[in-house]
């Protein structure tokens, strides 16, 4: 629609995601499900990215952004085949950026913690808005601050803006700290000194 309105593209921002059923064991793991969930999340993206491409290499510049999860680093409790598409988007934003930085294409990713949207609500059964916030709150490392949509969505427009000009290859993880702390190993010493 971009390309044929303003004939560019200047960004694409690949956020589609399911994460499939909720249950996170590998038994209960069905093939169908881990391939429908990499088709909307790794097979989609990809081919978003292959069609924007073509428009972007012309042009010499331009930026394409993907939404990882900070759980394709720290791992977790999470449906395997939500983690696994998430963790491919990483090493696919690293290769791609490899591949396309010769015309001038930058391409990045985000992940993060959780926001509060409808998607987390479901999968975390909780309804209310605020419990999901606190929830993150609780276990991000850094405290007085709340994560919201517009965290991401800052981080995603400046990637995609002349001010990340020589910003390519990375993950920005949007977590407050999360990922750099070992909650289990704290909680563990809190316990063993009570």
């Amino acid at each position: 629609m971009a390309v044929s309105k303003y004939c560019k593209l200047d960004i694409m921002f690949g956020n589609a995601a399911i994460t499939g059923k909720g249950n996170p064991t590998s038994l209960a793991t069905e093939y169908e499900e881990f391939k429908r969930v990499f088709d909307v999340n790794v097979f989609g993206v990809f081919l978003c990215a292959k069609h924007a491409t073509r428009v972007m290499i012309p042009a010499k510049k331009w930026s394409i952004i993907f939404t990882s999860i900070v759980a394709s680093m720290t791992y977790g409790d999470i449906p395997h085949a939500y983690v696994a598409s998430k963790t491919a988007i990483v090493g696919f934003t690293k290769n791609l950026c490899i591949d396309l930085g010769k015309h001038g294409i930058r391409v990045n990713c985000i992940s993060p913690l959780g926001i509060a949207t409808q998607m987390l609500m479901n999968g975390l059964k909780i309804i209310e808005k605020e419990e999901v916030e606190e929830f993150v709150h609780e276990i991000a490392n850094l405290k007085g601050a709340i994560s919201e949509t517009n965290d991401v969505a800052e981080a995603v427009l400046f990637l995609g803006s002349d001010e990340s000009k020589y910003v390519s290859g990375q993950n920005l993880v949007i977590d407050g700290g999360y990922s750099l702390t070992n909650i289990s190993l704290s909680e563990g010493f809190k316990k063993l000194h009570s």
